[in-house]
């Protein structure tokens, strides 16, 4: 075997060495965009299993706030089924629906001095936020991880691979201005 021979073999062998770490590369950051998403799916999941009992222990005080309560229940509708979808586009603007109608209900329940001072409902409001809050910190995780994914199938020579092999881009899990806007305390003692 001659050295020319040699080298291309050579060459060959880190080129094929190089494009399976590639590979792998990419295989392992798709799985963590798809374990992120689990995350939320776990508790998004947890908090749609609370919301009923929320509203039911509120409707035994808030006889009057039917809007409020409804509001809130077809929002976890329309929560649900874009997260059965995994419809990210439809998820965000339906959790901005959810939690300015869980912002409301709580507001409203402020008027209701026995509402506040029951214990199942303060277990479940406590529960619900605590919820809210790891949904925020695994939102933010998921969309770091979609991110990585999104430039990764976009640089050279990733693309190459990422193209032949189908790996795809994801949408990020975004919420709507209105989330993300400070909230008008007054309108909602109004």
């Amino acid at each position: 075997m001659d050295v020319s021979t040699f080298i291309f073999f050579g060459v060959i062998a880190v080129t094929a060495i190089y494009a399976i770490t590639l590979y792998n590369n990419l295989v392992a950051i798709k799985h963590n965009v798809d374990k992120a998403w689990s995350n939320i799916d776990v508790l998004l999941k947890q908090r749609h299993d609370e919301l009923p009992k929320l509203v039911e222990t509120c409707k035994q005080y808030m006889g009057y706030e039917q809007e409020t309560l409804e509001k809130v229940m077809q929002a976890r509708s329309a929560v649900s089924s874009a997260r059965e979808k995994g419809d990210m586009g439809a998820l965000g603007p339906a959790e901005t629906q959810l939690r300015m109608g869980l912002g409301s209900l709580f507001a409203v329940a402020e008027a209701y001095p026995d509402l506040k001072a029951n214990q199942n409902f303060q277990h479940l409001q406590s529960r619900i936020s605590g919820l809210e809050d790891a949904i925020a910190d695994r939102r933010e995780f998921y969309n770091e991880s979609v991110n990585t994914n999104n430039i990764r199938i976009e640089q050279f020579p990733d693309v190459i691979l990422a193209r032949t092999f189908n790996f795809k881009e994801h949408d990020l899990l975004e919420f709507s201005e209105e989330e993300t806007k400070d909230v008008n305390i007054k309108s909602l003692f109004a």
